[in-house]
């Protein structure tokens, strides 16, 4: 009898399902790492277009540029990046993660690249405005870190498909984490950056496509793999006995994790 694959199985299965359906997917839309880096604070709780009229400002401004968001005023900093909201709040932390950097690193991303992974992840989560999905956006997309982004739309998929039962928050983004760490292990370690600069984004494009608070499965590359979580709750309704039917329809209350990256979670 074929042995049930494990949860870290299926994972790498649904990467290589979307991999074949949608193709390389080139991110992150960013010319510089230091822009990677702006995207990721501005994209929390707005839509990319907005992130996008912010970066534009700044550039027009001539701050989208390390040395020219160190010379930018506050007040100045905050008008430029008002289209994504929350402007009051991003801008002093922005201001923030470059003293860090002047401080600490000498002002250059190329040192704050080189320091340890958990290290690096520990002094940007004591950052204001860097939760963790921010934190490893910058980890992974900007200083090439091989560490996992575990968003909004993963949370959805992972539910979903019953991969992972944990709640949001803290341990359950750590928990998608380590699932995600779990499924590319047979990968060789030099390969885990790319590996999941390209599954994160993939996780996007179905989640934009098929995977928001109402799940729409028509079409979806992973309908294959919800079958393996609906077949048994449809035998068990066959037989007349009770038993747990995953509900793919239902809403999914957003997760408190702090968002980063391109997709606005709907």
């Amino acid at each position: 009898m074929k042995a049930k694959p494990t949860h870290a199985e299926r994972l790498r299965r649904i990467y290589e399902q979307l991999a074949s359906a949608y193709g390389p997917q080139h991110w992150w839309p960013a010319e510089t790492p230091f822009e990677v880096i702006l995207g990721a604070y501005l994209t929390q709780n707005t839509s990319w277009k907005s992130v996008e009229r912010s970066l534009a400002n700044l550039r027009a401004a001539g701050a989208l540029t390390l040395s020219g968001l160190r010379s930018i005023a506050l007040e100045d900093l905050k008008i430029l990046i008002r289209p994504t909201g929350f402007h009051t709040r991003k801008g002093p932390a922005l201001k923030a993660f470059v003293a860090m950097l002047d401080e600490e690193f000498g002002g250059s991303l190329g040192l704050l690249a080189a320091a340890p992974t958990a290290t690096l992840r520990r002094r940007l989560l004591a950052l204001p405005g860097v939760g963790r999905e921010t934190a490893d956006a910058i980890l992974l997309y900007a200083l090439n870190h091989a560490i996992p982004v575990a968003d909004e739309y993963l949370r959805r998929i992972a539910a979903r498909h019953g991969l992972l039962t944990s709640s949001p928050g803290r341990k359950g983004y750590e928990s998608l984490a380590s699932l995600t760490l779990q499924a590319f292990a047979p990968d060789p370690t030099a390969n885990h950056a790319r590996i999941f600069n390209e599954f994160h984004a993939l996780i996007v494009a179905v989640g934009k496509a098929h995977c928001g608070r109402t799940a729409h499965c028509a079409g979806c590359p992973l309908a294959a793999d919800l079958d393996l979580v609906l077949a048994p709750a449809r035998q068990t309704k066959k037989k007349g006995r009770r038993g747990p039917v995953t509900d793919i329809s239902a809403p999914f209350q957003k997760s408190p994790l702090t968002n980063a990256g391109p997709p606005r979670y709907r």
